[in-house]
């Protein structure tokens, strides 16, 4: 079974990066390597959150929730239990 991931990443300068893929483990290597250009001038990142989705629509899906307003506030009461 494929999975498709939802993942936080805190940056450097503290704020918060969504994103999804369906390689977490080769996408954070990116992220770390200055690959990908929305984090490159945040580094380092730091992995903080994510959730395995069952499909790709899905993981869109929980990434754009997470992205809203309700979706931060979310983030912040997870992240700082």
């Amino acid at each position: 079974m494929n999975f498709f991931y939802t993942y936080v990443l805190l940056c450097a300068d503290g704020h918060l990066y969504v994103g999804y893929t369906s390689d977490l483990r080769q996408r954070l290597k990116q992220h770390q390597a200055g690959e990908v250009p929305s984090t490159q001038p945040r580094l380092p990142v730091k992995l903080v959150y994510y959730e395995a989705c069952l499909s790709e629509k899905a993981a869109i899906s929980r990434e754009k929730q997470l992205k809203t307003g309700f979706g931060r506030a979310y983030l912040r009461r997870r992240l700082s239990d």
